[in-house]
This record gives C-alpha cells, sequence and structure tokens, in this order.
C-alpha cells in the first residue's frame, strides 16, 4: 500500500497564555486542526509536561489517528510515547496530556521532541483512504536549573533632598519556592523608607511577588552625575530542597536638581521648595521649617501692600 509522507518541518511557535508556554497550531488533511502546547524551557533532571487537542472540523471521519513521541538521543522521554485514537467523526475532538521526563545526562541549549502524526481520511464517511504522515518537531530548551526572575522599577534618575519610589518584583516561572528572603541593599548614604528584608513563606510558579518602597536621597546638593548602585538579593529553597541565591544590581544616575522637576506623585519642585499635588497651602510638604517660614512672611507682606495700594 503506498503511503503519503510529508517532509519534516519545525513549525512557527506563538508565545500562549501561560508564562514560557508555546503553541504548534497544524491543520492535516480533511481539516483536521491539531494543537500542540509546549513549554519553551525545561530543567535537566526533572519533569514538565505537554498537551494536545485534536478536532475534526471536516466533514469526513478520520480514523488510525495517532501520535508517536521520541527525541533524536532519548534523553527526552514522553509518558506515554503512543496515543491512539480508533476514530474521530465530523465536529469530534480530543485532548491529552503526556508527561515529559528530562534525563539528568542531557546537554543543555537548544532540544527537540519529536512527534509522528499519522491519520486515516474516510473519503465521502464510507472509504477509508491511505494514511497520512507528519513529522512535528517540538522545540524545548534545557537549562540546568530553574529560574528566580528579578524585576527592578526605579526612576530614569534621581536628585538630593528628594523621595523616590521603587519596585522590586520576584518571579518564579519554573517552580514554587520557599522560605524566601528578598534582601534591598541601598548605597551608604541613602536613605530607605521600608523594610530593605521582606520573608515569604512561599512564591508559587508565575504567581510573582511585589515590594514597593521609597528611597530618600541626602539633602546636599551634588554638582555632577554618578551612579548608586542597589543590590537585590532573593535566597530560597527551591522544589529538591537545596537552598539557592539569586541577585541583581541595579544603578541609579544621582544628578544635579534643575530649576524645576516633577515628580512621580505629581508634586513639583521648584528650586529648594516643594509642592504638593494639592491646591491648599496646608498640602506643601517636604519644606525646610526655614523656607516655610519665609514663603508664608512674604504671603503676609504681599498682602499688606495690597491693603495700602
Amino acid at each position: 500500500m503506498r503511503i503519503w509522507v510529508v517532509p519534516v518541518f519545525v513549525v512557527a511557535v506563538f508565545a500562549s497564555s501561560g508564562a514560557f508556554a508555546q503553541t504548534i497550531n497544524q491543520t492535516m488533511e480533511g481539516s483536521m486542526d491539531v494543537e500542540i502546547t509546549h513549554p519553551g524551557e525545561g530543567i535537566i533532571g526533572r519533569e514538565t509536561s505537554i498537551s494536545i487537542l485534536i478536532k475534526n472540523n471536516g466533514w469526513e471521519d478520520k480514523q488510525d489517528i495517532s501520535f508517536r513521541f521520541s527525541s533524536q538521543d532519548e534523553k527526552i522521554v514522553a509518558d506515554p510515547t503512543e496515543i491512539f485514537i480508533e476514530e474521530l467523526s465530523q465536529g469530534g475532538s480530543y485532548g491529552s496530556n503526556i508527561d515529559v521526563f528530562i534525563a539528568d545526562n542531557a546537554n543543555p541549549g537548544a532540544n527537540f521532541l519529536n512527534v509522528r502524526y499519522s491519520q486515516v481520511l474516510v473519503a465521502n464517511n464510507e472509504t477509508p483512504q491511505q494514511a497520512t504522515y507528519h513529522d512535528i518537531a517540538i522545540p524545548i530548551t534545557l537549562k540546568e536549573r530553574p529560574s528566580v526572575m528579578i524585576y527592578t522599577k526605579v526612576p530614569e534618575s534621581i536628585f538630593a533632598a528628594a523621595e523616590f519610589p521603587i519596585e522590586v518584583e520576584v518571579a518564579s516561572p519554573d517552580i514554587d519556592i520557599e522560605n524566601v528572603i528578598v534582601s534591598i541593599s541601598p548605597p551608604d548614604d541613602i536613605g530607605f523608607r521600608g523594610e530593605t528584608l521582606h520573608m515569604f513563606s512561599t512564591i508559587k510558579k508565575d504567581s510573582p511577588v511585589a515590594i514597593t518602597s521609597q528611597i530618600i536621597t541626602p539633602e546636599q546638593e551634588v554638582n555632577t552625575e554618578y551612579r548608586l548602585p542597589f543590590e537585590i538579593t532573593v535566597t530560597y529553597t527551591d522544589d529538591v530542597g537545596e537552598e539557592k541565591t539569586d541577585s541583581k544590581t541595579v544603578s541609579l544616575v544621582l544628578r544635579p536638581r534643575v530649576v524645576m522637576e516633577l515628580t512621580t506623585e505629581g508634586g513639583i519642585w521648584i528650586g529648594g521648595f516643594f509642592i504638593a499635588p494639592y491646591v491648599s497651602l496646608g498640602t506643601i510638604i517636604g519644606i525646610p521649617a526655614g523656607a516655610l517660614l519665609t514663603l508664608m512672611i512674604r504671603r503676609k507682606t504681599s498682602r499688606l501692600r495690597r491693603k495700602k495700594r
């Protein structure tokens, strides 16, 4: 019996809603739609999973549908290695999850889990045709250890005698982590409003936590720009009970103040005065006592001059 074979190809992948998950979509003969969702990354010595969903959107039945999984060096093993569906009628669908084991001696970097798909189209829902085959390569980048990501959001630059927000987000896209300690270490000459040490019993996979604090810059003005390093360190216990540490350093530019500065909260610095984002005098904050007294005297003097006129 003659068999039709379609050449091997690597399908374009599109990011799905899950973190680091990707989806392969293919339409086979007779409007048979195949969707394979897989992780973009895998960890050596660990287990991951892929899912398949097939839908018969054609008007003819399909039978003897199969998926066979393999890898070139057998370092990536699917369980089960084969899925077989006897028949899928018009409008029918089938879905399944497959466990994928990555060997301890697998090579880090780009790897592939190969899928051989086959089906038999039933012409006019009466006559089975010859089997057709498609080879699909699922790309999975293997890495030696799970990732813990540290993201920071800080101003582009800062100036003296003011406060600025600093946001830190910790995310674990691969595994749940426990006994998490997040340490923020500012430079010695920088003040900090908020805790520099944060502890979490657990950070779930794909459930990041965020920390927001305030940087308090020195009172003394600077005449030139220079960088201030902030170090963020995350210590945690991974899913096999090992203690790990990840860190990130972010540098902020401390620069001279210009005549007018807008803050992230909507306030305005005019010279040495800070006006909060409100309209009343009672909301002018952060002004040194002497400067505030001077401002009030000026206002009183101005009113007296108006009365004389």
